[in-house]
């Protein structure tokens, strides 16, 4: 182990440093903090609170805020350590997943802390006045012993080296590990068989694994110039291509869609299109988002980015006939696959374009229920300030960053609305991503 004096030059690279420490509280992002001697911050990956560990730097120079590093050795380890079930994870290795040293239950108490620390942080609520128990609840069928691992990604973006080899990317690195197998990818995905080929010419190679459908598909991303393969795996699927020029999906041959199923209904998504990832994901989202709106007959409502139609359709099933429901979506072709999708429900509209320019254009001044599921950056201030302006009686924020949650909750706050409930769904096993689902409402005059 090298000392922990830095050099007195300013700037100089602190790769391959290495530290004796001990390791704080976990942090947002799938690391948890430590500290040099010298007061330097650390985020350290691959360990856990309360560990004391050598930390290697993998990204950082001596003057920087902060620095990266993987713990490379265990010196005291927590009672929530295990051997990490995949080949694969660890220090240098693939970067997919962030906690398969942890115990199941331990991961999702590490996500819980990261909630509540983004809540007080950013919006400066305690759990208790978020209206959430502190539980991050784990899928149906998730809840494993340790060393088991929920084979759950139905979508799997691998990525291919210079020799055609597949594998999957190392930690913030374009760097490719490769691999025989991913313990989470689904079943669906796993017995394709995408792992056994080589992948000559391609960059990426994306499988999906429908869920309520026995749809495949395989979206390959060739390499400048690269021609594509004959595509034979060990299951029928459909096969699409990335036009380098361009960047848009095109269908070489099968379906241009899959089938997915959720809510009683089949939703067809396009084009490689976004569909939660985790086969329970869409059930779990709608049956919560609907506990907390509890639409009503007649109400009026907007699913805003609502993508393929998950939630206007669920809305649009228990408003009535007299009830309507606005979407909105940027994604051309997710419009497209939206409007297909709930043309039986005639008192639902989808139109394209992004919510804050769309939203203004309806004329809408009133509405009574609204549900968004923005993307990983949030709705921000702008838009949160049109949807408070519309009086609704209920809001039903789903996000998959807790950061972005907590700075819009603010938001809504300054705007005189208040979270009624939050709850949070281990979504994404493994990783140090999770799902939340926030139900805000108008604050009373006598709050």
């Amino acid at each position: 182990m090298q000392n922990e004096s830095t050099s007195s030059q300013a700037g100089e690279s602190l790769i391959g440093q290495e530290y004796e420490v001990e390791v704080g509280p976990v942090a947002h992002g799938g690391h948890c903090i430590a500290r040099t001697s010298e007061g330097q911050v650390l985020f350290v990956r691959h360990t856990l609170p309360g560990e004391k560990v050598v930390a290697r730097v993998t990204e950082g120079e001596t003057g920087a805020r902060f620095l990266r590093a993987d713990a490379v050795t265990v010196i005291e380890a927590s009672k929530d350590r295990v051997e990490a079930p995949c080949p694969y994870a660890g220090p240098g290795k693939c970067g997919g997943c962030d906690w398969q040293h942890a115990k199941p239950g331990a991961q999702r108490r590490l996500k819980g802390e990261v909630i509540a620390e983004q809540l007080q942080r950013l919006a400066g609520l305690t759990p208790e006045e978020a209206g959430w128990d502190g539980t991050v609840m784990p899928a149906e069928g998730d809840k494993l012993p340790p060393g088991q691992v929920p084979a759950w990604r139905t979508r799997v973006q691998y990525a291919v080296d210079a020799d055609g080899l597949v594998g999957l990317r190392k930690h913030r690195s374009h760097e490719v590990q490769p691999v025989d197998h991913c313990m989470i990818a689904a079943p669906g995905v796993s017995e394709l068989g995408i792992e056994k080929q080589d992948w000559p010419q391609m960059a990426t190679v994306e499988a999906i694994s429908a869920t309520g459908s026995h749809d495949r598909q395989v979206i390959l991303t060739p390499r400048e110039g690269g021609r594509l393969p004959l595509v034979e795996l060990d299951k029928p699927v459909s096969v699409m291509r990335v036009d380098e020029k361009d960047g848009g999906v095109h269908r070489v041959h099968g379906r241009a869609f899959v089938r997915e199923r959720a809510d009683d209904r089949t939703y067809r998504v396009g084009s490689g299109g976004f569909w939660q990832v985790h086969p329970q994901a869409a059930d779990t989202l709608v049956r919560a988002v609907m506990q907390g709106l509890l639409p009503r007959k007649n109400d009026t409502a907007l699913d805003l980015y609502c993508g393929v139609g998950l939630f206007a359709g669920a809305i649009g099933q228990r408003i009535g006939e007299k009830g309507a429901v606005l979407g909105i979506e940027s994604g051309k072709r997710a419009v497209e696959d939206a409007r297909h999708n709930l043309k039986d429900l005639d008192r639902v509209r989808i139109e394209h374009g992004k919510v804050d320019q769309i939203l203004p254009r309806t004329g809408i001044t009133e509405c009574d229920l609204i549900v968004l599921d923005p993307p990983r950056a949030g709705a921000g201030k702008g838009t949160v300030k049109q949807l408070v302006a519309l009086g609704a009686r209920r809001i039903a924020y789903v996000a998959c960053d807790p950061a972005a949650l907590a700075r819009d909750i603010a938001y809504f706050r300054d705007g005189g609305y208040r979270v009624r409930t939050l709850r949070a769904f281990d979504l994404f096993p493994m990783t140090h991503h999770v799902e939340c689902v926030a139900i805000l409402e108008p604050v009373k005059k006598d709050d």
